[in-house]
């Protein structure tokens, strides 16, 4: 990776609709070669997907969670990681060291329906209990990632 690289990326991350022409106007290339790069980002895995970003508010999902999910057992296996995908309410799921095995995040409608989510938590083999933090409000998200190296403007 170089300053290029880091410069489209740090475009993308902004706005992944963007035509090869204004990423290459960005990074100082032609269109042909900011492509060529993207291109090559994605057979890497550097980029691993492109997607939305949905309101979570516009479809119905105002209630944010993170809860710490402890157990009685490893959760890193696969059964577990199928039963937390099976959960629609979940957005992220990560094993983590600590005083608990799991960190989800979870987006429902209301509380009643976050409360449905930890029940359903609680039916995975080796949940033994879960801690929730319930956001009241978000700062920031998705702000994370390369950006352009110092001195470089994404507008």
């Amino acid at each position: 990776m170089d300053e290029l690289d880091l410069i489209l990326l740090a475009a993308l991350r902004e706005d992944a609709t963007q035509p090869y022409a204004a990423l290459g106007k960005l990074a100082g290339l032609s269109a042909g070669a900011a492509h060529e790069r993207v291109r090559k980002l994605r057979e890497r895995g550097v980029i691993r997907r492109t997607t939305i970003d949905v309101d979570p508010v516009a479809v119905g999902r105002p209630v944010l969670a993170f809860v710490l999910v402890e157990s009685n057992a490893w959760m890193g296996e696969e059964p577990v990681h199928a039963a937390l995908r099976a959960i629609p309410e979940l957005e992220e799921a990560h094993v983590v060291a600590g005083s608990a095995s799991l960190l989800v995040k979870i987006r429902t409608g209301t509380t009643e329906q976050l409360q449905d989510v930890l029940r359903r938590l609680f039916t995975i083999d080796g949940v033994s209990g879960t801690q929730t933090i319930v956001v009241l409000e978000t700062v920031f998200e998705g702000a994370g990632g390369p950006q352009a190296p110092s001195g470089d403007q994404i507008d």
